[in-house]
């Protein structure tokens, strides 16, 4: 298995996706805010269509698409403060709208599928390029922003009073998750993007750790669901995204079946 290259390049990129998923989501979740990466992950739809009608990289152009949409969020939050779930709606209604109409005119040439549920035979070598560049890039801007965005994400409000830039760092986090969710297309697919950022963090917080355990954790989980999906999907010959999604809850299943019984 491991002598394919195809294989080599989905295991490079899922090992990538492992560590920028479960981190982004971890601040995701702990601001009540988990439904911005459902929502950002259907929105690249719209730049995958982009990308194939025009003939550019689908990864790149659903990049660009989806921090657009991300900075959106960030921007009408100060208009609906008190109805954040509205502006994901407004996002999500506008990026399906634009993916709809592009795919169905039918000059998207490559097979949407791959990018709707995964594929570890799509990989090649230039998405291995642009998902390394963009990962890179991602890790050191959540290692530079790290202690701002821990204090954001407990007290806001706190943090504006401290004299953090709260706005500009919302704004490059939105980049941020933008960038985690580009990068996963290939791997996850777009439907189940989602859940890898969000069940990873789900298993960690019931361990009852600290911040930077449950973080250490949502990491090691979300390696655990992608290598096992990965070589599981290759040899029962299914989509990766799926069988990765199936992992993840399987793993959380198992935690809280161990915690009950440790407990008793």
């Amino acid at each position: 298995m491991l002598q394919y290259s195809f294989m080599q390049n989905a295991i490079i990129a899922g090992i990538f996706i492992s560590i920028l998923c479960p981190a982004v989501g971890t601040f995701l979740v702990l601001k009540r805010y988990s439904m911005m990466g459902d929502t950002l992950s259907h929105s690249s739809l719209a730049g995958v269509a982009i990308g194939l009608v025009l003939g550019y990289n689908p990864i790149l152009t659903s990049f660009i698409f989806t921090s657009i949409a991300g900075l959106t969020i960030e921007f009408l939050r100060s208009y609906y403060k008190k109805y954040a779930e509205l502006i994901l709606v407004i996002v999500l209604t506008l990026s399906v709208g634009i993916a709809i109409v592009l795919i169905s005119t039918g000059k998207a040439n490559a097979n949407v599928n791959s990018y709707l549920f995964g594929s570890i035979l799509t990989v090649s070598k230039n998405d291995l390029f642009t998902v390394f560049s963009l990962s890179i890039i991602s890790v050191l801007t959540l290692f530079f922003l790290y202690n701002q965005l821990l204090y954001i994400t407990f007290d806001e409000n706190g943090a504006k009073v401290c004299g953090i830039k709260v706005k500009l760092i919302n704004y490059l986090f939105a980049l941020l998750v933008g960038a985690t969710i580009s990068v996963s297309i290939r791997i996850l697919g777009i439907l189940v993007i989602s859940s890898m950022i969000a069940m990873p963090v789900a298993a960690s917080l019931q361990l009852h750790k600290g911040f930077k355990l449950t973080f250490i954790f949502s990491i090691i989980f979300g390696f655990i669901d992608i290598m096992l999906g990965l070589f599981l999907s290759y040899y029962i010959n299914s989509a990766p995204g799926g069988t990765i999604a199936l992992i993840s809850v399987l793993l959380l299943l198992i935690i809280l079946t161990y915690k009950k019984l440790f407990n008793r």
